[in-house]
């Protein structure tokens, strides 16, 4: 899945609950409000996008601090298998 349609889709999470628009990559996922919440809606709604589920596991999570980090982690877990 391309970046854009990632970010497009955490904005849409961002927009429904009053938040503003996600613009800077480099930004920390807790400056932009972008909580384990809306980590998990965003890979729900990219599953339901790719009709397939995602794997991952617990330690690459860890790792996620900024956008990029967000943005990167849906990209290789939606590329095919």
């Amino acid at each position: 899945m391309e970046r854009t349609e990632i970010l497009s889709i955490m904005n849409a999470i961002m927009a429904k609950k009053g938040r503003a628009e996600i613009t800077d990559e480099s930004q920390a996922t807790r400056d932009v409000n972008f909580r384990s919440l809306d980590f998990s809606e965003a890979a729900l709604r990219i599953e339901m996008k790719i009709d397939r589920e995602l794997t991952f596991d617990a330690a690459s999570m860890r790792k996620i601090e900024t956008v990029k980090d967000v943005l990167d982690f849906f990209e290789e877990a939606t590329k095919p298998a």
